[in-house]
């Protein structure tokens, strides 16, 4: 994910002694700066996003780093290559060390990051979860995200609106089991679905997050469900894999694809017209409003425990109506 961050002074034997993963600055995902929670470090920030290049985090970033700085506080930002619970460990185990005031930070797995972000709040540090969250509420002083279960039931009204009284089956595509935001927006989907009795759930299915079997799986389901009138893509890259099954296969517009966040890919797929709509969130008030919490949580002051974000439903009809809320790819 392609951040600019705070480039802090450090001696170069002294990034020579540590991992790569906590020195320097930059990129997401490339190096970050020394932080740390003690009396040096009070002011310093860490965001540890769930994955790099992804223009939702790119927002998020762009909303914490501007909110830090009005605030008075320096924030360094590090991702995983991938959204992989192993590759976020390694970079959340790095702050340990010399942990930040604070760790923002969007867990890739609901219980395999408890470990290594218990850890840090161990050496000092307040945690606010963005986006995502654990299944362990002991451990962040706040969350803060969209309300993920509406997103899935406002995706459900939606398709139920584009497909109107048509008969017909739809299919959801999620990421990887255990990811807290996926899981609650695929729940509210299944469960609005019951709504609309003219419309069957086929069931989820999950992508691990590749574009490739999310394609694959549509390619799939076009074959094994012939009624098929709606996909869900729960995220970025299940709704990319998707709409290229649905292009492979001349489905484009024959089968409602409803995505969720609005990527500039995204945005522009829903021109095009391989998406029928998009339900966007607001990363950058999300990463605005982490930023507020763990401040206040520094300074002792009181916080929030579950703080969420706005979500807009965008067809191509109100497209340049609503577009404050695509996402960016640099800040």
């Amino acid at each position: 994910m392609k951040f600019s961050t705070t480039v802090l002074a450090a001696g170069t034997l002294a990034c020579a002694a540590m991992l790569v993963a906590a020195c320097g600055a930059g990129q997401i995902g490339q190096s970050g700066s020394e932080s740390g929670g003690n009396s040096a470090n009070s002011k310093k920030l860490a965001l540890v996003p769930g994955v790099q290049a992804e223009p939702f985090y790119i927002s998020m970033q762009c909303g914490a780093q501007e909110e830090a700085k009005k605030l008075g506080y320096e924030l360094t930002v590090q991702a995983p290559q991938k959204f992989d619970a192993t590759m976020q460990t390694s970079i959340v185990n790095s702050l340990g060390s010399n942990p930040p005031a604070a760790l923002l930070v969007a867990p890739t797995d609901d219980q395999a990051m408890l470990a290594p972000i218990q850890q840090v709040k161990n050496r000092g540090a307040k945690i606010v979860e963005v986006d995502t969250s654990l299944k362990d509420k002991s451990v962040a002083v706040s969350s803060v995200s969209s309300d993920n279960a509406e997103g899935g039931k406002l995706a459900a009204q939606t398709m139920a609106k584009l497909v109107g009284d048509k008969p017909g089956s739809v299919m959801v595509l999620d990421t990887i089991a255990g990811t807290s935001t996926t899981a609650a927006r695929a729940k509210g989907f299944e469960d609005e679905l019951k709504n609309h009795p003219n419309l069957k759930s086929v069931g989820i299915q999950f992508t691990q997050n590749e574009p490739e079997q999310a394609a694959s799986k549509v390619t799939a389901a076009l074959v094994s469900t012939p009624d098929l009138v709606g996909i869900f893509a729960t995220n970025l890259n299940t709704g990319e894999g998707a709409a290229t099954g649905l292009r492979n296969a001349g489905k484009i517009g024959k089968v409602n694809l409803v995505g969720f966040d609005a990527s500039p890919s995204e945005v522009d797929g829903l021109k095009k017209g391989e998406y029928q709509a998009l339900i966007a969130q607001d990363p950058a008030q999300i990463g605005t409003k982490g930023v507020d919490q763990a401040v206040a949580a520094l300074e002792g002051k009181p916080t929030e425990r579950n703080l969420t974000a706005q979500l807009h439903s965008i067809t191509k009809d109100d497209l340049d109506a609503n577009s404050q809320y695509f996402y960016k790819q640099k800040c």
